[in-house]
């Protein structure tokens, strides 16, 4: 009896294409109670990813089970809320992680930034499996890639990692922003020559990195194509097209 009560909306159809809040009926001048529940959760999940830490133990654990090189460094936000309320901390590496870099192995072409960003639980569900499905398409010295777990970072970080480790190509792996639809949302950023002060339109992006976005085999098919695309024209950013999508995608098992 309660479903009689609510006007269905014309477009409701569409909502099978789409996870947008879109055609949600309603019950005289109100939503639907079940529309209104469902809000509340995915607001909740919002919140919780933004503030939920990081793993970084675990994470370490199943990168180096996988076979990948990792170090560990924090950027000036000392805490969450430093970080949340000074976004300019989260995007400079701490002073002592620089030198700490500067006396690695340098990185012999990439270098990979794992940050929490706004998003840990994006970080922690997406970025192995999204590296593994990379590894596979692009070569390149894999045992001595260095992947560098940043704490509190923002995308800039990834300027000064780069640059202490002497890379020629830094891809920033980060938490976007959550959506009310999309919690736990990966992005990618990639910059050439990277260094402190470089601005934003010298980075290539990929966003919405996950199984109901984009999945983890063509996002590594993409990041392939602009890696090498980058190394080969030396340059990055607006200068750099993704016609990622004119070669052919070998999709693999995941």
């Amino acid at each position: 009896m309660a479903n009689d009560l609510i006007q269905q909306n014309p477009w409701d159809e569409l909502r099978a294409h789409t996870s947008a809040r879109i055609a949600l009926g309603r019950v005289g001048c109100s939503l639907p109670t079940r529309e209104v529940l469902k809000f509340g959760l995915a607001h909740a999940q919002a919140r919780d990813a933004v503030h939920r830490p990081l793993d970084f133990g675990e994470l370490k654990h199943q990168l180096h089970t996988a076979g990948f090189r990792t170090l560990k460094v924090r950027s000036n936000a000392e805490d969450r809320q430093t970080y949340l309320l000074r976004p300019d901390h989260g995007r400079h590496l701490h002073g002592d992680c620089r030198v700490q870099l500067q006396h690695e192995l340098p990185a012999p072409e990439l270098a990979i930034v794992l940050a929490d960003g706004l998003s840990a639980v994006a970080v922690q569900r997406h970025a192995l499996p999204l590296l593994q499905a990379f590894r596979e398409r692009f070569t390149t010295d894999w045992a001595n890639t260095p992947v560098v777990l940043a704490e509190q970072g923002r995308v800039a970080i990834g300027d000064g990692i780069g640059e202490a480790l002497r890379a020629r190509l830094v891809v920033v792996m980060i938490g976007e922003r959550p959506g009310l639809t999309s919690p736990d949302s990966l992005g990618l950023y990639l910059t050439y020559a990277p260094r402190v002060g470089c601005l934003d339109s010298a980075r290539n992006c990929i966003s919405n990195v996950r199984p109901e976005g984009l999945p983890y085999q063509l996002a590594a098919h993409k990041l392939d194509y602009l890696a090498r695309q980058a190394l080969r024209l030396q340059l990055s950013g607006v200068q750099l097209k993704d016609d990622s999508n004119l070669q052919p995608v070998a999709l693999q098992a995941d």
